[in-house]
């Protein structure tokens, strides 16, 4: 056997909220679908959670390197860089605050190390048109809205994705850049709708107080037009 070709994803509605966890576990002759839920979690946890369920399923190949996509910096990074320090620290952060999530991490990062280094770690681009990725946020985000999803489970010459194919969309990708590029822009408002309520907001802890664990819509706009432009989206 080559390698095992794993792709993971989680989400969160809500986050925190209803959540879901996909992965894809492939080996050179068969594909496994892996995927879960949990009532009330986070995107980071869920991440953690497919990435843990897909390493414990592909223990059983036995000495195979692993080479593991995720959109998560979160999960690369506790594994690659963080963990060992917060370990070092007794699980206290730089910051001098206990880790999030040590629960799980505690876990992953002892399954990470049987390994013993076969693991590569790749960073995929979220929703740019990589197969495997997209597959991977269908199941999780079904699992999160209690939708019906058929795993597949066979030989990797029956599976209608090629897990080897990590060619993306560069148009989704260069959406995806000047998105991020423009969240990180400072917000002129916050606005938010919470039980048809719609209230506007100067900072991002008023808006999230409001809407954290709630059904609730909510945008950042970046200047007095594109305020007023959003709350009448919101109130059509």
């Amino acid at each position: 056997m080559t390698e095992v070709i794993i792709f993971t994803d989680g989400a969160a509605k809500g986050n925190p909220g209803p959540g879901g966890w996909g992965a894809i576990v492939a080996s050179d002759s068969e594909v496994a679908e892996l995927g879960g839920r949990e009532d009330h979690t986070t995107n980071n946890r869920m991440e953690l959670r497919a990435a843990f369920e897909a390493l414990s399923f592909a223990k059983k190949f036995e000495a195979a390197d692993v080479v593991l996509y995720t959109d998560s910096s979160y999960v690369i990074n506790g594994a690659t860089l963080w963990g060992v320090a917060w370990i070092k620290r007794g699980w206290i952060t730089k910051d001098k605050r206990p880790v999030l999530n040590r629960d799980m991490w505690e876990p992953f990062l002892s399954l990470v190390d049987t390994y013993a280094g076969r693991i590569e770690w790749k960073n995929v681009g979220g929703h740019v048109g990589v197969a495997g990725n997209e597959r991977a946020d269908t199941i999780a985000s079904r699992f999160a809205l209690r939708e019906f999803v058929d795993l597949f489970a066979g030989s990797r010459s029956a599976y209608n994705i090629n897990v080897a194919d990590v060619s993306f969309d560069e148009e989704k990708q260069k959406m995806r850049t000047e998105s991020r590029a423009r969240a990180k822009q400072k917000a002129y408002s916050y606005v938010s709708v919470v039980d048809g309520d719609t209230r506007v907001h100067k900072t991002w802890k008023e808006c999230e107080a409001r809407v954290r664990g709630r059904k609730a819509r909510f945008k950042k706009a970046f200047s007095a037009a594109e305020e007023a432009d959003i709350i009448q989206r919101f109130n059509i």
